[in-house]
């Protein structure tokens, strides 16, 4: 069986690494960002110098030759699904027996006037890297659409080689569409430390031309200021890649709708990754979610599918995390910007203003859905089996040294969080049971 995977990121190159290892198929994965797959996520650290394209490269080139894993640098123009043919650009084809899209996403544009204009690029693919870093040398300003991650990421990139940056973003804090209002504000008042030109509860009216073809400025439109600016970044969100499939008999909607097992409405087609679906997610899960860990988790299921050992998408509790500057963010479970009457919080934030650590629970025995940090780690595993198992606020309290996952030397906060409950709660004070060591991890887990 010749299996077809068009997209290489984490999702298409995960599934090939497990067709691999479960079948002897071929497998051909087609690809016209980039020859060999990268680190879509370290993308920016390229731009700072930190590292270099091959440092992103997880594999050496001969990975996939000794894996028998057939690469092709070419672009897919039209799939023939009937006859199992994909059309490239170069004028060639691929027959299939199998398909599976990981078609990722493309940055949102919401038909701004001069948004194709020369130096207004997004923050996705490598070739949006190259071309940020075309039109950086002597840039004066550049002002970025948009906020969440992939915009604080760009303005981070931006403020490395000192270039002063202004960011107009729709919301009333930073994204507090996502965030508690607490840690929305935190996250704002950290922008601004870093002298961003945070414009909150504003939008882009249009793009304006230097008579060139190329960007000159933007203009607000709440009120009327133009700012000018030599480069745009659009980070507005992202969307599927699936407008050139639109007119085919793929079932589309936002994305490829997919069924539990990942395929699509035709035989030996499936689709994964940001450019998926899900027709039902499980609860508290979205249909589409453009996440690193989803992508490789759904590389991996469908390859199990493709080679005949089927299985269902499960997920599990929620989790995501990133960097807001100099302040990394960790969540698990459910925390919601606007949260029902049901779900009460313990919130704790340090005097530095930089750090905290909220825990969502719920019901009479106060039981734990949801964890937020900001500044501070905890352990994935250990928060997971406090949700999971439904443990109470004060059961998770007593033992919240096992979570923590703060580098040797390091300060520790777990004192401070109790007291913090003490004082605010009307029952008997609680104390630390568990002590913060590796064999007390272990045997929690194991437990």
């Amino acid at each position: 069986m010749h299996i077809v995977i068009i997209g290489n990121g984490v999702s298409g190159i995960t599934a090939a690494r497990y067709i691999r290892k479960l079948s002897d198929h071929k497998v051909t994965v087609l690809s016209s960002e980039s020859k060999y797959f990268f680190s879509r996520t370290a993308l920016m650290y390229i731009y700072m110098g930190h590292m270099t394209l091959k440092d992103t490269q997880p594999y050496e080139k001969s990975f996939w030759a000794k894996n028998k894993i057939d690469l092709v640098y070419d672009h897919a123009t039209d799939i023939d699904f009937a006859n199992r043919n994909v059309s490239l650009q170069s004028g060639g084809n691929l027959e299939y027996d199998a398909l599976i899209l990981a078609l990722g996403s493309k940055s949102n544009k919401f038909g701004w006037p001069g948004q194709d204009l020369d130096g207004v690029g997004g923050l996705y693919t490598l070739q949006d890297l190259e071309y940020m870093e075309k039109y950086s040398a002597e840039l004066s300003r550049a002002v970025i659409v948009g906020g969440g991650l992939i915009g604080i990421e760009m303005a981070e990139m931006f403020h490395t080689r000192k270039i002063p940056v202004t960011m107009l973003v729709r919301e009333s804090n930073y994204w507090n569409n996502v965030l508690p209002e607490e840690e929305s504000d935190m996250v704002s008042r950290h922008i601004y430390e870093h002298h961003i030109d945070l414009r909150l509860g504003v939008n882009l009216e249009e793009i304006r031309d230097d008579g060139n073809g190329r960007v000159k400025s933007v203009i607000i439109k709440e009120t009327g200021e133009e700012i000018d600016c030599g480069y745009v970044g659009l980070t507005a969100g992202v969307s599927p890649n699936v407008d050139w499939l639109k007119n085919t008999e793929l079932v589309i909607d936002r994305g490829i709708l997919v069924d539990s097992n990942l395929g699509t409405n035709l035989e030996n087609v499936y689709a994964i990754g940001d450019c998926a679906q899900l027709k039902e997610p499980q609860e508290g899960r979205r249909a589409i979610e453009a996440i690193w860990y989803t992508g490789r988790m759904m590389g991996e299921l469908v390859a199990y599918n493709v080679c005949g050992k089927i299985l269902d998408y499960n997920p599990g509790i929620w989790f995501n995390s990133a960097k807001f500057f100099d302040i990394e963010y960790q969540v698990y479970g459910d925390v919601l910007p606007d949260p029902p009457p049901e779900h009460k919080s313990l919130y704790w934030e340090h005097s530095d203003g930089n750090k905290s650590i909220r825990i969502v629970y719920q019901g009479p025995d106060e039981t734990v859905i949801g964890f937020n940090l900001m500044g501070i780690r905890f352990r994935q595993e250990v928060c997971e089996k406090w949700i999971r198992e439904k443990c109470s606020l004060s059961e998770v309290l007593e033992n919240i040294c096992l979570a923590d996952f703060n580098p040797e030397f390091f300060s520790f906060y777990e004192k401070e969080l109790l007291e913090n409950y003490n004082q605010n709660n009307s029952g008997p004070d609680l104390e630390l049971k568990s002590k913060r060591s590796p064999d007390s991890v272990f045997n929690f887990l194991k437990s």
